[in-house]
């Protein structure tokens, strides 16, 4: 039997902080999230709890490569959502994916009582 490789990143939030932090700086938004995870989020009932959990899934994963912002592109973390029933999935690009390398990432996210976390785990 083989020897897998699992690397582990888990990041809370804050979601009232992350959703004044999107109001004082607007362009911030786009800065941290691709447009893709803002559609989604800005589909939703409370888009800011969705931020949040998207926010915490980057750094998470960041925890997990081992290296994060400024040497990775909050944009080469994607947190990519097929339907509102589907569970999310990573999508790892540029030295993201390269650092990740054969590894499959996996992401789960939860928010409650205006937390949001999320657990990455990166299996190869």
């Amino acid at each position: 039997m083989r020897e897998t490789d699992i690397r582990v990143g888990i990041d809370i939030v804050d979601i009232a902080r992350i959703d004044r932090r999107l109001r004082e700086f607007p362009r911030l938004a786009g800065r941290l999230f691709t447009p893709e995870e803002l559609e989604y989020a800005y589909s939703r009932p409370n888009p800011p709890e969705h931020l949040a959990a998207r926010f915490a899934a980057k750094e998470a994963t960041f925890k997990a490569l081992g290296v994060g912002w400024p040497q990775l592109s909050w944009h080469q973390v994607e947190v990519r959502t097929k339907g509102h029933r589907e569970p999310p999935q990573l999508r790892l690009t540029g030295r993201a994916a390269e650092l990740a390398g054969e590894c499959t990432p996996l992401v789960s996210l939860a928010h409650d009582g205006g937390i949001a976390i999320a657990e990455v785990l990166l299996i190869g």
